[in-house]
């Protein structure tokens, strides 16, 4: 159990089942329909695996800023995170979603965020596991109660004033990871005004998987962002601060430093700036 990975496989995990320090987490969720992942869960999962939704328990309440998903509340997320089992730096947590790592990847983010480094993403989601004819159930495991101490990395994160106030010095890379056309405003099918932060370069998170969901490999991880290397900081951020995740997934694989996350995204810049 020390060999620890970024990003696990599903023929690993599958000899994990029966391991009580690894808690499996399912993250599967719509934009478009809330209730979706969850009803998903409930008719069948990974076995064992316990359910984390984005909008209940990975973001907060929307307010006038904060964007479409601020982050949650550090101890509400702790408390949360606790009853299902995980123990802050001891268990080694497994999310997975049939989103191309979309919102595996902001829990993932999110225990890091909160000091706990134990917690891996599985390559090709849920397809790839009912795929390979794994384990799967409709039953809601009982889990074992624990503590999780949150120990915030509040350096981790940067507001609305802090991008406008970096924007335009030439050390830092602002880096908008949502789609191309989302970016240069030709589409915007989500939040009031198209476009995107000035000064920003555009690198979709989709890039860092295939279409199945499995991640590409390192080169071309490397490759993604050859071309920021000589940047001192970076700062990411999407539309809510839920699929940018996937490129600080992306970042952490090929070892870079000094990035960022702006959780409000352009949602929260968009509530400013409209």
């Amino acid at each position: 159990m020390n060999n620890f990975q970024t990003v696990v496989s599903s023929s690993w995990l599958v000899q994990q089942l029966d391991e009580p320090s690894v808690v499996i987490v399912d993250c599967r969720f719509q934009l478009t329909n809330p209730d979706w992942g969850y009803q998903q869960y409930l008719a069948s999962h990974i076995k064992g695996a316990y359910f984390l939704d984005l909008n209940q328990d990975l973001s907060s309440p929307v307010t006038q800023h904060g964007g479409r998903h601020p982050l949650p509340n550090p101890e509400q997320l702790a408390e949360k995170l606790g009853s299902i089992g995980i123990r802050s730096g001891q268990t080694w947590v497994v999310a997975y979603d049939d989103a191309r790592m979309a919102f595996a990847s902001r829990l993932w983010w999110l225990l890091r965020y909160l000091g706990h480094e134990r917690v891996s993403i599985l390559d090709g989601g849920w397809q790839g596991w009912k795929n390979a004819g794994y384990p799967i159930s409709d039953g809601i495991p009982q889990a074992t109660p624990t503590q999780f101490i949150p120990q915030i990395r509040s350096d981790w994160i940067v507001d609305y004033k802090t991008v406008k106030a970096l924007s335009e010095k030439d050390s830092m890379i602002l880096v908008d990871s949502r789609e191309g056309d989302r970016f240069s405003g030709e589409r915007e099918p989500i939040d009031p005004v198209a476009g995107h932060i000035p000064g920003a370069v555009n690198s979709f998170w989709g890039e860092v998987t295939d279409e199945a969901g499995y991640l590409r490999p390192l080169e071309e991880q490397q490759r993604l962002w050859e071309k920021y290397q000589t940047a001192e900081d970076m700062i990411l951020y999407c539309g809510s601060g839920v699929t940018a995740c996937v490129n600080l997934l992306s970042l952490n694989l090929i070892g870079r430093q000094n990035v960022k996350l702006y959780p409000g995204g352009w949602s929260d810049w968009c509530s400013f700036e409209a």
